[in-house]
């Protein structure tokens, strides 16, 4: 199974307070479980930086990915950067 990273930047105008994050969390969570089935959520992380939430995800299938990240998009009022990670001894014997 692949493994993806995807960068997650929100919008100033994604929530009002605080609180209002985990509504968002809770709406996008939803949608995806709902809409993107063959995508595993390994691990997420809130950040301080250039982005605001990483997310680990896995799948074989990457058009669902895709609509994963497009949801993310919508309904997050994100950017994202989406990345393909190879684990490091795979990436070596590459070379």
């Amino acid at each position: 199974m692949a493994t993806y990273i995807i960068l997650s930047s929100l919008s100033a105008t994604a929530f009002d307070s605080p609180n209002g994050l985990k509504s968002l969390a809770t709406d996008v969570r939803k949608r995806l479980d709902a809409e993107c089935p063959d995508v595993k959520w390994v691990q997420s992380y809130g950040c301080m930086g250039s982005y605001d939430v990483v997310d680990i995800v896995e799948s074989d299938d990457p058009a669902q990915i895709e609509k994963a990240v497009m949801i993310i998009r919508s309904i997050g009022r994100t950017t994202t950067e989406t990345l393909l990670a190879t684990p490091w001894e795979d990436f070596l014997k590459a070379l």
